[in-house]
This record gives structure tokens, sequence and C-alpha cells, in this order.
């Protein structure tokens, strides 16, 4: 006779399955991903929580052990145990991909140290959900959460101004003001959407070019998918200055100096830092 608990889990081989699990609307997850997750003997949840949320509408009733950023590195030699004695495991976060800008990196290291099997079950994803809809170029970077200190946001924002193509990053609402004037400096010649609660009921997609964002008079609620277009492949077709360059030099001259809106400017657009530089000066004298 079959134990019982050899033929609940027999379908799935032994490992560790990273599953997917929705962004915001619980109907977003795979039939696949149920079934692994009803037939996983422990399921490791960011917070069991938001995680109960979720397994209770689906009557997912597998043991739940916390795994978080600040016990990660903690529960890593019990995980691995578990796993080591041929269990079926489930990685999730509280909304996406484990191991995407979320806690998981360094269990499935330590696992394919370990040589234990790692299986991923995709699913919903804010970054290709938020580039589907942009617009804007398919070719994209996704850079995932900035860090804390405002110097180094704008050193990672300066290295991303470079290249050309779409970028993809998550921030949230209360750093979004803080940044907007980086962003105005280093993207002014792009455009820009701003995802909102992405696939809630309140979800929101703010499109605006970069030079044109402003400050948000109240707070945005939710965590925020950003992308930013690709640089402008057009930029040799006019040698001067149009009219929304000079509103640009208008509005950042207050902030900027001569020498950074020059070196900004001419490095996005075809533009002689003659003319950019002359601009400036007769901006300056008019005051």
């Amino acid at each position: 006779m079959i134990p019982q608990n050899d033929i609940k889990f027999k379908r799935l081989k032994i490992g560790l399955y990273v599953v997917s699990t929705p962004i915001g609307n619980l109907s977003d997850i795979t039939f696949r991903a149920i079934d692994v997750l009803k037939n996983s003997q422990y399921i490791l949840c960011e917070d069991t929580r938001i995680s109960k949320k979720l397994l209770d509408r689906y009557k997912i009733r597998s043991k739940l052990i916390s795994f978080h950023k600040f016990n990660e590195k903690k529960n890593l030699e019990k995980i691995i145990n578990i796993l080591k004695s041929q269990k079926v495991v489930s990685l999730i976060s509280d909304a996406g991909t484990p191991a995407i800008s979320d806690p998981g990196k360094i269990l499935i290291n330590e696992c394919i140290k370990h040589k234990i099997e790692i299986y991923p079950i995709p699913g919903a994803s804010a970054v290709t959900s938020a580039v589907s809809i942009s617009g804007f170029s398919d070719n994209y970077y996704f850079f995932g959460f900035f860090p804390e200190k405002e110097k180094e946001i704008k050193e990672r924002l300066e290295i991303l101004s470079k290249l050309n193509c779409s970028i993809v990053f998550f921030i949230s609402p209360k750093k979004i003001n803080k940044i907007i004037k980086s962003l105005n400096f280093f993207f002014n010649t792009r455009k820009i959407v701003i995802c909102r609660e992405i696939s809630k009921f309140y979800e929101e997609f703010i499109r605006t070019r970069v030079e044109q964002l402003k400050p948000f008079e109240n707070n945005l609620k939710g965590e925020l998918t950003v992308v930013i277009s690709e640089g402008n492949q057009n930029k040799n077709i006019s040698n001067n200055l149009d009219e929304s360059d000079k509103k640009y030099i208008k509005r950042m001259i207050k902030n900027l100096s001569i020498k950074d809106i020059v070196n900004l400017m001419s490095s996005n657009r075809n533009i002689s830092k003659k003319e950019i530089y002359n601009y400036c000066l007769k901006i300056k004298n008019e005051k």
C-alpha cells in the first residue's frame, strides 16, 4: 500500500518551485501555479498574512513558512534540509515573481550549490505588463528599485540615460516626487508612463513627456512601475532649438548652471553647444 503522502506528491518532481503569483487581481494566477501550490508540502511566503488571502481563495492548505529579506539567511539551512529530505517546496512573494526585486536569490543559489532542482512557474509580471501597454520599444532594461541615497540615485539615472532602450523601474509613491527633478535632467527628451495599481480596481496609467512631468500634489498610493521610452532616434533631424527646447531651457535655468544645460541638451539632441549656450545667456540677460 502506498502511503497517502506519497500519492499526494507523486505528480510533482522533488525540488524548489519558484511560483509567480498575481500582482494585484487574484484571478491572474495560472492553473499550473494553483496545482503546484496545492501539491507543495511547504510554501515559503514573504508575508503569510498577504499570501493567505490568495491561498484561501483557492483552498490551498499547504504548510506556510515565513521567508522574507530579514530572515532569509537565518532560515536558509532549515529550508535546504527540508528540500534534501525529498520534499516539494514552493517559493512565492507577496506579488509577482520571486527573486525579481524580491527575496529568493540567496535560496536559489544555495539550491544550485547543493544540486537541488529548481523549477520556474511563470505568471503575472508588472514589468512586462507595463512595457506591453507603454507603446515604447520592447527592447528594454529593467532596473528594479533604486537605492536610498539621493546621490546614488542620480548616479544610476545618469548611467541609465546613456542606454538607448526603454527603461523600467519600480518606485514607492513616497519617492516619486523626490526623483522627478533628476528625471527631468537626464531624460528630458523622452516619454514616460507611470503605472499605478496594475490589475487592481483603481489601476491608473499616467502618460506624459518627462520634460512636462511635475511633482504630484496628492500622494499616489500603491507601488509604481515606471517605463521611460527609448532615446530619440530622430535627433539628427533638427540642428536648431525648437520651441519645446526653449521652454525647457527657461524652466531649467532656474535650477541648473548653463554648463549643465549645455552638456545635457547637446548629449540628447544634435544641436551645437554654442547655440544652446547663446540662448541660455540670452535668457539670463533678460532677467
